[in-house]
């Protein structure tokens, strides 16, 4: 496995061209699909970022001597779908590229623990259902209601795949014949969903239990949303060999085999708006020089929507009702993140993730998080030494075992006693408010990951932790937040930003954008913002039958 920073010299260094068909904002996985999609095409492409490593939210970080070191994920802990035809793969293969990945254990993938419940989450819908009648066997009519929610959608969904996203008279029929359970949930949250199904909380709890892959409780999240995460998962959970670090090599590998270029280190400060049009980006300043501007045909930012809008378009060249809109968006919560080295194995972690839960009430949860100073009351708790044994040599030194606990926790800068300002400058690091709130919820998660695995604090040997300030120092992300704009019932689907963006020659791709959130969604967005760049340029992409269009 190749150190996330292999490139970073060459593309610190490399002077940006003058002008090109397609400048990017961003280095994340939407922006680097997007860029190699574009540039297999023939079209100038290039995308800046200020980070020191492009992927974004599937980068690794390296700690350590060169002959003990730890490689640990920011962004990417699992994926689902990740068979031959799975979504990811197809969207790799497009390119010329592929990643291998591990599968984790079927027979219970995602481990959640309540105070009164262990349950495994297997995959396939009929190994799912079977296990929880073998749980809650009084709640058989419920349980059988929502499995079929899930099977619907799933074949509402297979359905489109098929037509290419393309809403025929065949898909209709199939929503208003088979999926007409989709039909009726189709602006409903996930609470609404289960209000249909049961009234045992701890049954709620298990259907909900995934709701750190969105970090919204059950009364806000979207249940299509809900639903398709489950289903992603249902076909099969892995892990990328190496970590999520080889997706965006291997992205950034076959976008600039293509002619593109990445400069990295390089932080786009505005977007040029000539007569109501973008017609190019201006990097920040550097070493005293003055902002270097790229002229481009067509500008596609995968970036923070707000920011995008508010601060690199700026405010004065959109219509007021969107300013309002974009200012009003609601943001899931954020994440905390402590990565630890521990001495010796830890067997019982497996090839899966463990969920703890403090209670079974996530309506309660998430208030508490909104509210007052950070605090925990979960944790996810995951080892990519055990989920790619194949590599842990890459992910931890000989003899140490890789362990990433995280928990939810609010993204309000001010909680966290910082502000913007503080952020970028990075004086927030030696407040002494800042560091004894990082500690004590570092220590709180060391805590959480003794009780469910016993022993594991004694053999601590390397710890770290980010918070959502970390997160938005690093990728300017809103709110601290890496899941863009919440997955609420009225910001999902058709009512999440367009992949066109406001203004002609301005495209949009990301967390924030129709495709959805997470690693599948943003790649998904890449590929599909491409589509509508290329046919502005007078190009065609290779088409994928399985994806919205």
């Amino acid at each position: 496995m190749s150190d996330p920073t292999a490139a970073t010299a060459a593309r610190v260094k490399a002077t940006p061209p003058d002008s090109v068909d397609v400048a990017i904002i961003g280095a994340g996985p939407s922006s680097l699909t997007a860029g190699a999609y574009l540039a297999a095409q023939g079209l100038s492409v290039a995308c800046f970022d200020g980070h020191y490593v492009a992927g974004g939210c599937v980068t690794q970080f390296r700690r350590g001597r060169k002959d003990a070191r730890y490689h640990f994920d920011v962004g990417l802990h699992y994926v689902g779908d990740c068979g031959e035809d799975g979504m990811i793969p197809t969207l790799l293969r497009g390119v010329g590229a592929s990643v291998d990945f591990a599968a984790l254990d079927p027979d219970g993938f995602d481990q959640l623990i309540f105070p009164d419940l262990r349950f495994a989450i297997p995959v396939g819908h009929e190994a799912l259902r079977q296990r929880l009648l073998a749980a809650f066997p009084a709640e058989k009519k419920g349980i059988n209601r929502y499995i079929r929610f899930l099977i619907e959608l799933d074949q509402v969904a297979r359905m489109t795949d098929r037509t290419g996203g393309k809403t025929t008279a065949g898909v209709v029929w199939k929503v208003v014949t088979g999926g007409r359970m989709v039909a009726r949930y189709q602006t409903a949250t996930l609470a609404q969903v289960l209000d249909d199904c049961t009234r045992n909380p701890l049954l709620r709890a298990v259907l909900a239990g995934q709701n750190g892959d969105y970090a919204l409780p059950p009364s806000k999240v979207s249940a299509l949303l809900h639903g398709g995460l489950s289903n992603h998962y249902l076909r099969g959970a892995y892990y990328p060999k190496g970590g999520g670090q080889v997706i965006a090599d291997v992205l950034a590998e076959r976008l600039e085999a293509a002619g593109g270029g990445i400069y990295l280190r390089q932080r786009v400060e505005k977007v040029i708006i000539e007569e109501g049009r973008a017609v190019g980006i201006e990097l920040a300043p550097q070493r005293g020089e003055p902002p270097r501007q790229i002229r481009a045909k067509t500008v596609l930012s995968g970036a923070d929507y707000q920011r995008t809008l508010l601060e690199l378009v700026g405010a004065e060249h959109l219509p007021d009702a969107l300013v309002q809109k974009t200012t009003d968006h609601t943001l899931p919560a954020a994440l905390f993140m402590t990565f630890l080295g521990v001495t010796g194995e830890v067997p019982e972690l497996g090839a899966r993730n463990t969920w703890q839960f403090d209670t079974h009430d996530f309506e309660a949860l998430y208030a508490a998080t909104e509210s007052g100073a950070p605090r925990t009351s979960c944790a996810y708790i995951t080892s990519a030494t055990h989920k790619d044994p194949e590599h842990a040599a890459h992910h931890a030194p000989a003899g140490v075992t890789s362990v990433e606990v995280m928990s939810i926790v609010t993204g309000d800068f001010r909680q966290w006693g910082t502000s913007e300002a503080d952020l970028y400058s990075r004086k927030y690091r030696n407040t002494e408010h800042y560091e004894s709130l990082k500690a004590r919820i570092q220590e709180d998660l060391i805590g959480r990951l003794e009780d469910v695995f016993p022993g594991t604090r004694d053999r601590i040997c390397f710890a770290e932790s980010a918070t959502p300030v970390t997160h938005t120092r690093y990728t300017r992300a809103s709110g601290g937040t890496g899941y863009g704009i919440a997955c609420t019932p009225d910001q999902f689907l058709a009512k999440r930003p367009s992949f066109r963006g406001p203004l002609p020659g301005l495209y949009l791709c990301g967390a924030s954008t129709r495709a959805g959130h997470g690693v599948v969604g943003a790649m998904s967005s890449g590929y599909l913002s491409a589509k509508r760049v290329a046919h502005a340029l007078n190009v065609s992409l290779p088409s994928l039958p399985w994806i919205d269009t």
